[in-house]
């Protein structure tokens, strides 16, 4: 579906449409220019454009096909300067992952791409350059001012991103740099530069929007912001630091919501996405659930799902290069060149992190532990430029080259090299070549995000007709292979074959390399086996399809929401509710508290009530006045309910004569300062407590900052205090010991917000509202105006027995029910109030209206009835 934005650009790139040819399309300097939607140079703040408001799309849709928009920090394009100088031609980049993974989407799913050309296109011809590229790829470029661009890229992505989230802490000014603020900034114009590009494509009922990796963290905040019910997905290709790493960054809380806007976040591993969940519940507090196979976080009303599926290599094209001739005559070659030596071959970008260094001196281990294999084992280390650029990577080139020469000095003779190293850019071809006359493929990678080196190893190593004849073997042999990888690389888990070795202890990837090299014929065919299929099943295309069949299925409830939007800047987030929430306004009520002559007011004082500025949990002095005058006016009943015991109630609220009190969550019931605290239930036998007490006292000792809460009628056990995660952890280990040994007791055993709670079976808040509702029928006192206000779960039961009791005997046919909760959240509650301020200000409101109710009534000419609480 298309906007009506799209729908012009298309109009636009169709006036004069020169004619290309297949694969190359060349622009010229006379074309027609795309008209610039937004140019955005410099720095922009983190501060959004506060005009711009949740829309729908902008026109009806005339299209019926699907569309995703794929937003990479690169275009999947290639594109050249002509010979003349007169214009640029284009192809499409057929190692780009992102065009790769339109094979998944479907022929009927149309694909959109917004991002960077790899080439600096001049000022004078970004216009014409836009309209090629929306015209024959519908490809949309954002074109960044070099400076921008190197401060975003080669700033804060590749000297802080980068590095932590690949565990290399800022320790030094060598190690990274020290946060700029300046490259942050940077990172956030550019972001922002993104979103409008996608802004003038999208329509945002219809169309899907795919992000990919940490160059756009930010991003979805941009798009969620603009369009409250957009359908985003992101997926992260690099590793997903420990929170112990991650908390470091001073921007943590920014990109952690910004992901957060997402509808669905990818990782390759279980480890990234748990690090992700483990800094989600310790820096915003969030817990996640896993149902039905599926992990969400719950955030203000919207599940954010996760997703956990290493990405694929492209079969297709894969085979295609083992397909060509000069991939055969490259084996050839090759074979002659190393014949009757065994090769180990590794391939890895020169960088810090893919452990080449680490990688050789396991090899010169080999080599002095098994003088044997000098002569006969040969390594090959192919190192690929590069992506970043700085210090580090040409001391990791340095330190690589002079490690060779050293080992080929001491171990080499005439016409062999132990070490051969390759450090010019090869052909794919030539790359496969090497894959298919290695026995054993080495990846020592001290971390990476994912690396598919092994899965082109393995599907090379499989071979065909051409490639068989070329290494002189009979194609319907078994094939073979072997794998010795880094246990810190994304793949590792998904290739259970291999070699798993901790980089870093290089006699273990000695040893590795021997015992891949010694391992049974039989036992190699059965590991090259077991990867294939994997390999051959899980390719780019069943990643990129999985991927959004998740996400059509975090999305499909967005129309069936109501959707606010609240926060600032990069604290941006959606709140989605149920359409009949809404907020509690004090007009609305004071207007109906006048009308009615029979009300009943519940209150929970845990969270509404108290002060939340102070350590201290005793009510608001303001409070307890407003409390006094709503108990005086005689048409109230006024109950507060708290998980307090009674003992501390009573001294808060001994002024308040007329206040009916709920201690211990309804356990212990009082109608008013005279009369006597009564139970809900006969009493119970509590010898349950001599069980559950000693076992909660192992787990008070065995997490530091845990502590036990014994009340009359119930044990608690809090964790607010312990570390999130262990203290998680112990709350279901205790949860399910407690339910283990109090089987056949009378009680039941709850988790809270940070809590284990033992109580008696049946005892809840719901239960103090239905015995207020019920003695105030029996009192021909039907009410018809109830409140009742919450801030927490366990206030959830009383929201659903006042709403339910609307169409029973217990209300007036007539009654106006409010049942309000604190914070725009899921709830059984329909109302809601921002803050526990606007909570004081409408008890306000409604103590104000009875006392001046009360003036005039006093008043000779004013004779309201009264109801008596008799």
């Amino acid at each position: 579906m298309v906007s009506r934005s799209y729908s012009n650009l298309l109009e636009l790139a169709s006036v004069d449409s020169p004619t290309f040819g297949r694969g190359e399309y060349p622009l010229g300097r006379g074309e027609k220019r795309f008209p610039r939607v937004k140019t955005v140079v410099g720095v922009l703040s983190e501060l959004d454009d506060e005009n711009n408001h949740s829309v729908s799309s902008d026109a009806p849709s005339s299209i019926s096909q699907e569309r995703i928009i794929i937003v990479g920090n690169q275009l999947p394009l290639r594109a050249h300067r002509r010979p003349d100088g007169g214009g640029w031609y284009f192809s499409w980049d057929e190692d780009s992952l992102l065009l790769q993974l339109k094979d998944g989407l479907g022929e009927d799913m149309e694909v959109v791409y917004v991002g960077c050309l790899k080439e600096e296109i001049d000022l004078s011809e970004q216009d014409s350059v836009a309209q090629t590229l929306l015209e024959t790829f519908k490809c949309v470029p954002a074109f960044i001012p070099p400076d921008l661009l190197s401060r975003f890229y080669h700033g804060f992505c590749k000297q802080h991103l980068w590095p932590l989230f690949h565990y290399m802490l800022p320790l030094s000014p060598d190690l990274g740099g020290r946060f700029d603020r300046s490259l942050w900034q940077a990172y956030v114009s550019v972001n922002k530069i993104f979103a409008d590009k996608v802004m003038e494509v999208i329509s945002p009922d219809d169309d899907f929007v795919w992000i990919h990796d940490y160059h756009l963290f930010v991003l979805p905040t941009f798009l969620r912001k603009r369009f409250n019910r957009a359908k985003l997905g992101f997926f992260l290709h690099s590793p997903f630091p420990s929170s112990e790493i991650y908390r470091t960054l001073p921007v943590r809380d920014e990109i952690l919501r910004a992901l957060l806007n997402s509808d669905l976040i990818g990782f390759h591993t279980f480890d990234y996405a748990r690090h992700f969940l483990s800094c989600c519940s310790r820096m915003l507090g969030l817990s996640y659930q896993s149902k039905r196979g599926y992990i969400g976080l719950e955030y203000y009303g919207r599940t954010v799902s996760i997703k956990i599926l290493p990405v694929g290599i492209h079969m297709g094209q894969l085979q295609s290069v083992m397909n060509l001739s000069e991939t055969a005559l490259k084996v050839a070659e090759l074979k002659v060149q190393f014949a009757g030596q065994t090769v180990m071959l590794g391939v890895d970008d020169m960088d810090i992190f893919k452990g080449i260094s680490l990688k050789l001196l396991a090899m010169e281990q080999l080599l002095i532990q098994h003088p044997e294999k000098r002569g006969k084992v040969v390594l090959v280390q192919i190192a690929n430029p590069a992506r970043g650029r700085g210090k580090d990577v040409q001391e990791v080139r340095s330190e690589t080259i002079s490690t060779v020469q050293r080992i080929n000095q001491v171990f080499g003779r005439p016409g062999y090299k132990p070490v051969i190293l390759i450090d010019s850019p090869l052909q794919f071809y030539e790359r496969i070549a090497y894959y298919v006359i290695a026995e054993c493929c080495l990846v020592t990678a001290v971390r990476d995000g994912m690396n598919l080196i092994p899965y082109e190893y393995i599907v090379s190593r499989q071979g065909n007709r051409s490639l068989d004849k070329a290494l002189g073997q009979n194609s319907s042999s078994p094939k073979k292979s072997m794998l010795v990888l880094s246990e810190f690389i994304g793949c590792s888990p998904s290739l259970s074959g291999a070699v798993r070795v901790n980089p870093w202890n290089i006699d273990s990837v000695a040893e590795a390399m021997d015992s891949a090299l010694t391992t049974p014929e039989n036992e190699k065919q059965l590991r090259h086996e077991k990867h294939y299929t994997y390999v051959s099943t899980h390719d780019v295309a069943y990643w990129a399809h999985s991927f959004m069949q998740d996400l059509e299925r975090a999305c499909r409830d967005h129309v069936s929401r109501r959707c606010w939007g609240i926060g600032f800047g990069l604290g941006f987030r959606v709140i989605a509710l149920d359409p009949s929430f809404r907020k509690l306004s004090v007009e609305h009520i004071v207007s109906a508290y006048k009308r009615t002559r029979s009300r009943a007011i519940l209150l929970d004082f845990d969270g509404p009530m108290r002060m939340q500025s102070s350590w201290s949990a005793s009510p608001h002095t303001e409070a307890v006045t407003i409390l006094n005058s709503l108990c005086k006016d005689m048409k109230n009943v006024v109950f507060l309910v708290s998980g307090k015991d009674r003992a501390q109630l009573t001294e808060w609220f001994s002024s308040c004569e007329n206040l009916g009190m709920a201690a211990e969550h309804g356990y212990f019931v009082r109608e008013n300062t005279d009369a006597e605290w009564e139970t809900c239930k006969p009493l119970s036998n509590f010898e349950w407590k001599q069980i559950a007490e000693p076992v909660m006292q192992l787990y008070m000792e065995t997490t530091d900052g845990s502590y036990i809460e014994a009340k009359e009628s119930a044990l608690v056990w809090h964790y607010e205090y312990a570390d999130r995660d262990f203290g998680s952890c112990q709350a279901k280990e205790l949860l399910d010991h407690l339910e283990s040994v109090l089987a056949n007791e009378p009680v039941s055993v709850k988790s809270g917000e940070y809590i284990v709670e033992v109580k008696p079976q049946g005892v809840n808040k719901g239960q103090v509202a239905e015995r207020l509702l019920d003695k105030m029928r029996k009192k021909a006192m039907q009410p018809d105006f109830v409140l009742c206000i919450g801030d927490d779960r366990s206030d959830e039961d009383m929201f659903e027995v006042i709403m339910s009791a609307r169409s029973g005997p217990s209300l007036s046919p007539v009654a106006e029910v409010f049942a309000c909760t604190v914070g725009q959240k899921p709830s059984k509650a329909t109302y809601y109030v921002e803050d526990t301020s606007e909570i004081l200000r409408m008890l306000q409101g409604l103590a104000f209206a009875s006392e001046q109710a009360s003036k005039n009534a006093a008043l000779p000419s004013a004779k309201p009835p009264i109801i008596s609480r008799e």
